[in-house]
């Protein structure tokens, strides 16, 4: 399901572009995973890279996107943009389980999440000799894109080598059996990202146009060769409340790229 690198790459540098910026701001919704400013509850599992907080090798990458979230914030809307906390800053490698699918899941099975956490442990041990080869992978920032309750960043591997350890990652994670039996389905294409902010109050009388200028000037100020890359060295299984709380348990397994 999982494209090309080089249809990937197409795909998603389009999705950075203004025009694309002006299409998606016309049927943007507000977030159900934020009320009032704060993170609505919303638990679930994804196969992630350690949060920044975990991560100090990355902090430079972060401390770009933290200031790049704040403009966001201060130039478009008052509102418009809710901040997600920097400490969570992450890229999803799989989506899992979420929401109201992961709630029942665990009242109809109350081993679920001891069972998930073998099965994904079993997926890592599968694809850790092609996708483990001693060498982290490097993610470059190409700019600000869009999604209809969110507002993120966009990456693309910088080696077709690199893109095609993490699809043999989510293979080995959405052809297995025992994660089909537990109702864990590739739903979405992979698109690398960080999610800075989730969208709020949605104005009646927004100004698209101007939204779309602030989104092009940021990205034209931000993203550009000199930005850091990201260093992916890990895929952990990780378990989470809501869109500010990300976590894992001592027994989640890892696996190190």
């Amino acid at each position: 399901m999982d494209d090309t690198y080089q249809a990937y790459f197409n795909r998603v540098a389009r999705l950075t572009l203004s025009a694309a910026h002006r299409s998606q701001l016309q049927s943007i919704q507000t977030s159900p995973k934020f009320k009032g400013g704060q993170a609505s509850p919303f638990p679930g599992y994804s196969v992630t890279t350690p949060p920044w907080d975990k991560h100090p090798g990355n902090a430079e990458l972060a401390q770009k996107l933290v200031q790049v979230q704040q403009q966001l914030c201060q130039e478009l809307d008052e509102g418009l943009m809710v901040p997600v906390s920097p400490e969570s800053f992450h890229l999803t490698l799989a989506d899992l389980i979420w929401g109201d699918i992961y709630e029942d899941a665990v009242q109809e099975n109350p081993e679920f999440e001891e069972q998930l956490r073998d099965l994904i442990a079993e997926c890592f041990q599968q694809c850790e000799p092609v996708v483990s080869q001693g060498s982290p992978i490097a993610m470059q920032v190409l700019g600000l894109i869009l999604r209809p309750r969110a507002v993120m960043v966009s990456l693309v591997p910088q080696s077709e080598e690199g893109y095609q350890r993490i699809v043999q990652l989510r293979r080995a994670i959405y052809q297995n059996s025992g994660l089909m039996a537990l109702r864990i389905e590739q739903q979405y294409n992979f698109t690398a990202h960080i999610t800075l902010g989730y969208f709020g109050e949605i104005s009646p009388d927004l100004d698209r146009d101007r939204a779309t200028q602030i989104l092009g000037d940021i990205s034209a100020q931000w993203f550009d060769d000199d930005l850091p890359t990201l260093t992916i060295e890990q895929a952990q299984l990780c378990k989470f409340d809501d869109m500010n709380h990300f976590y894992r348990k001592p027994d989640f397994p890892i696996l190190t790229f």
